[in-house]
């Protein structure tokens, strides 16, 4: 009898250990040393050599260094503003002659023609010989469309289809050139008055 209440017990015993295994989770095994966390990275928290490498791989910013916008520049005489620093040398040796009167043949500050005063200030700024008369001085440029046109272009003008081309200036900007007008010497004109506008041929650059 005392055998059997033994083993009673033993079964008995042996069921609740059973269960208390069954209903226990599970732990979780260790993390290995290599698995560990970094500690979170910020700009201001800088915890380990790795961590700068991220941290500058997040925060450096992209190469879009621009090239410095060029300063700009106001000729008075002209009543114009630039930037291109590679226009600068012409545009105030052209505007040095304002007011120059006009004499037919001449290329002196005295007096000069249309095609006079270009040669001259092609001349003086970038050392390049243009031919005499306006006419002529076309053979020298390549043509290009109006719209086109940039500061330094030549600009030609004749009074009909089968006209010579009588008158030379220089473009400026904005519509605006620079010529020796027969009434009024040196001076800046618009491409826009009807006058220049109706005779207006076209425009050149020289090579």
């Amino acid at each position: 009898m005392t055998k059997a209440i033994i083993l009673s017990v033993l079964a008995v015993l042996s069921l609740a250990l059973s269960y208390l295994f069954e209903a226990a989770p599970a732990r979780p095994p260790a993390p290995e040393a290599s698995a560990v966390a970094l500690s979170p990275v910020t700009p201001y928290a800088i915890n380990s050599p790795e961590d700068v490498v991220r941290v500058l791989k997040f925060t450096a910013p992209a190469d879009t260094a621009a090239a410095p916008v060029p300063e700009e520049y106001y000729i008075k005489k002209l009543g114009l503003r630039f930037r291109n620093p590679d226009y600068r040398k012409l545009v105030e040796t052209a505007s040095g002659w304002i007011g120059t009167p006009y004499r037919y043949g001449s290329s002196s500050k005295r007096g000069t023609d249309c095609s006079g005063f270009v040669t001259r200030v092609y001349r003086e700024v970038y050392g390049i010989s243009l031919s005499r008369s306006s006419h002529s001085m076309f053979g020298d440029v390549k043509r290009v469309k109006k719209d086109m046109m940039r500061t330094g272009d030549l600009v030609f003008f004749r009074r009909g289809p089968k006209s010579p081309i009588y008158h030379v200036g220089i473009y400026l900007k904005n519509n605006k050139f620079i010529h020796s007008a027969t009434s009024g010497g040196v001076m800046v004109s618009s491409l826009k008055e009807p006058y220049y506008s109706r005779n207006f041929y076209a425009a050149g650059r020289v090579n």
